[in-house]
């Protein structure tokens, strides 16, 4: 905004006053942006009058470090000579599709042929640079004010809104449930005859979404869940009367109603948008490169590969259903004021949702008449 990029800056408070104007009471705003501005975000949120609910992070395996190399450019600056740790074939620059010329996925590769040099720098700068891998997205989560004096229930009758829908945002993956209660919040847990089965609702959604690659999995350690499987108990306690309530003190255990294990099975998983997501529906549209995001300020100009919608940060539109459905009812108004190339809008369109979306860019404002279906 302000003739600055997204990246080094974010909308103005003004703007979520707007937003904040046209929501009912309890209306929720979910705002993505960079982790070195969602700072900058969540305080101009707070301060246009909404209540900040909590910060959601989608986390993925896909981002590419966008690091300059400070070694390399020490080297060139005072003339130094690489010493040279590997050579590759003719034709290649170190960088080999896995599979096909139209697979995304890229390895390094390594031969004892003679080619290409590969050297490591010498200067005592080698191997730093100035930025991580890209690996999480931060999205703000605010709440207009419920109307004064109203309750959250009483809000929710009036305008539909203040809320969020757990039931439909459950994550299954392996959840259990056991077929009748074995005790309540005041007894322990007795030995009735009573199984673990499997519960269609899932788990409690979280504020972590994965993409579901290996190497964001990896990082979770596998485990139980955390209660080894066993009843949950209250630490031997019974909490059958008020003297010896879970309120004076001895506060219970909270009840372990799942049986499952693994990795990250406990979260909701999306990954980034697929090349054929993206440009379906552009196929009339000519190829264009775009602006790289969140690239060092020294790189901000690096232009991404020619595409169809060649927009930087296509959303999945799972995770847009996902965000949609967690926040509001069928037949809701969805709005986007930074729609970019349609993907809020095709998700609401699938949940049947009504859509209004804002673009200023004429380039993106077309991707997205093309990615709805609309003239």
């Amino acid at each position: 905004m302000n003739g600055k990029k997204w990246d080094y800056d974010v909308p103005s408070q003004e703007i979520w006053e707007e937003a904040l104007r046209v929501l009912k009471p309890g209306g929720y705003l979910l705002s993505f942006s960079g982790t070195r501005t969602q700072h900058r975000m969540a305080v101009r949120i707070e301060d246009a009058g909404f209540e900040i609910r909590d910060m959601i992070a989608w986390v993925y395996g896909q981002g590419f470090p966008k690091s300059l190399n400070i070694g390399k450019a020490v080297d060139k600056l005072q003339g130094n000579k690489g010493e040279v740790i590997d050579k590759m074939p003719n034709g290649y620059a170190g960088l080999k599709r896995n599979t096909n010329p139209t697979d995304d996925n890229w390895k390094w590769i390594t031969v004892e042929d003679t080619g290409i040099e590969v050297t490591k720098g010498t200067s005592e700068y080698e191997g730093w640079g100035t930025a991580l891998k890209p690996a999480l997205e931060p999205i703000t989560v605010a709440r207009k004010p419920i109307e004064k004096g109203l309750t959250i229930a009483e809000n929710c009758l009036k305008w539909g809104t203040g809320g969020i829908n757990i039931d439909a945002c459950k994550v299954g993956g392996g959840a259990k449930k056991w077929s009748e209660p074995k005790g309540d919040i005041f007894h322990e847990s007795k030995n009735n005859g009573a199984v673990l089965e499997d519960n269609p609702l899932g788990r409690f959604p979280s504020n972590l979404i994965l993409d579901g690659s290996d190497e964001v999995v990896s990082l979770f350690p596998n485990s139980g869940n955390g209660n080894g499987g066993k009843p949950y108990s209250y630490s031997g306690k019974e909490y059958n009367n008020k003297e010896t309530s879970m309120f004076n003190g001895d506060k219970p255990q909270a009840p372990s109603n799942f049986n499952d294990s693994g990795s990250a099975s406990r979260f909701f998983y999306c990954a980034k948008a697929s090349k054929q997501e993206r440009n379906a529906g552009c196929e009339e549209l000519e190829e264009k490169e775009g602006i790289r995001t969140n690239a060092p300020r020294e790189n901000e100009d690096k232009k991404t590969p020619a595409r169809k919608n060649n927009h930087p940060t296509v959303k999945p539109i799972a995770l847009m259903e996902y965000l949609i459905k967690l926040v509001s009812r069928e037949n809701a108004v969805v709005l986007d004021p930074f729609m970019g190339s349609g993907s809020t809008g095709l998700a609401a369109k699938n949940l049947k949702r009504n859509f209004i979306g804002i673009e200023m860019n004429d380039n993106y404002f077309e991707i997205a008449k093309h990615r709805l279906g609309v003239d």
